[in-house]
């Protein structure tokens, strides 16, 4: 199972708003970075847009950042993007024979483990801000 890209793009979409921020971000703009249809642009920018992220001029007035780039998470991000249920991160196979001592007591153990997974991931997610994504960007361009 794979995270879905809508957390990937809505990072791409945060960076090239703080990178671009002199210039008018429309959904077309934006897509041709992302190399996507400004269908997905816009399905995105409206999830975070919805969590206060940005603010949509709609037309040609383009997008802007709503927070300073040092305090959007990458859990902000994850979470904006509605890109599992909370909790929900890993889905456990149902319907095990209760007979076997592994069938009766997998789903208990497992749970208790991914959750503290989940937990890890998001905590991790929550130390790294789209700053810090700026700035790796940045970097690996002077490099280039």
């Amino acid at each position: 199972m794979k995270i879905s890209t809508r957390f990937s793009v809505a990072i791409h979409i945060l960076s090239f708003l703080s990178i671009g921020k002199d210039m008018i971000c429309t959904s077309e703009l934006v897509a041709s970075s992302v190399n996507t249809n400004p269908v997905v642009i816009r399905r995105v920018t409206g999830m975070l847009k919805k969590a206060g992220l940005v603010k949509v001029n709609f037309g040609y007035g383009g997008t802007y950042l709503l927070k300073p780039i040092d305090e959007i998470t990458l859990l902000d991000v994850y979470r904006s993007v509605e890109v599992v249920n909370e909790g929900q991160l890993f889905q456990i196979h149902e319907d095990t024979n209760l007979d076997c001592i592994v069938g009766a007591n997998i789903q208990d153990v497992l749970s208790i483990i991914l959750k503290k997974v989940e937990i890890s991931m998001e905590d991790v997610l929550a130390s790294f801000t789209i700053k810090d994504v700026v700035d790796g960007i940045l970097k690996k361009a002077q490099l280039s």
